[in-house]
């Protein structure tokens, strides 16, 4: 990497440390800034709203396709005391395309035509902060379990001529945290980090498996797979969406 691309980095976690230095109790070990990019594909997408005889089911994937489009997430950590860290996730999800529905549909109040061009924007934010426990610490593997506290801000719009048709929702969930880090040697390892539950009328899992490579005592370089899947099914939503992910993510730890 060239070094203005990491100076700008560390000048990055030199502010976030000093902001939330507080939380650390004096212990600059075990932080870390990951910046994660990569390509993601919709596998499926399913849609009512409302969920009754007034709304029609369709697939977002007929009007958007499959992708991909590009991706960008932010995990940070720090150590607060022991085996003991706080997680933010900054994980922005959205797309707009233009497609055709095979059939006529009503949306959130509006009906569109089969054969004419609907425009169709999806958004699935999430924004988390989460506390994890490492649990194992052994001569190669790290295990770590914990909470996670997930602000969901989502929106379905469809736009067809003059007719337009929105739905949108900002809600709480609350997750189960599983993490795990495998040490091959010196250089290379393995790790897997699962933000996840199901239960109600909806589950939610989002799940990373990474090889990562050391290019320094501060910086790790990796690449892996993330699938994210889960939805709602009540009396006013369904929405069930998959999408999986390619990635290269970039970590500095201080």
């Amino acid at each position: 990497m060239r070094k203005p691309a990491k100076s700008v980095i560390a000048l990055t976690t030199s502010l976030i440390t000093s902001t939330f230095g507080v939380l650390a109790f004096g212990q600059t070990s075990g932080n870390s800034i990951e910046l994660e990019f990569g390509s993601v594909w919709q596998d499926s997408n399913r849609v009512q709203i409302p969920n009754s005889m007034a709304g029609d089911r369709f697939r977002l994937t007929d009007i958007a396709g499959s992708g991909p489009w590009t991706s960008a997430r932010l995990n940070a950590n720090w150590n607060l005391q022991g085996n003991h860290g706080l997680r933010v996730v900054l994980a922005p999800l959205s797309y707009k395309e233009q497609g055709f529905l095979p059939a006529d549909t009503r949306f959130a109040g509006g009906t569109f035509q089969a054969g004419q061009p609907v425009n169709a924007e999806y958004k699935f934010n999430s924004w988390r902060v989460g506390y994890s426990y490492q649990f194992h610490e052994g001569e190669r593997w790290k295990f770590w379990i914990g909470g996670t506290a997930k602000i969901r801000d989502a929106k379905i719009e469809l736009g067809q001529g003059t007719e337009r048709a929105i739905d949108d929702d900002v809600g709480f969930v609350p997750l189960l945290y599983l993490a795990g880090d495998y040490r091959f040697n010196d250089r290379w390892s393995f790790r897997f980090d699962f933000d996840g539950l199901a239960g109600g009328p909806g589950r939610a899992f989002d799940l990373s498996l990474k090889l990562g490579y050391e290019l320094d005592e501060n910086w790790r370089l990796s690449a892996g797979y993330r699938t994210l899947e889960g939805g709602v099914d009540n009396d006013d939503v369904y929405n069930f969406a998959w999408f999986n992910t390619a990635l290269l993510s970039l970590e500095y730890r201080f």
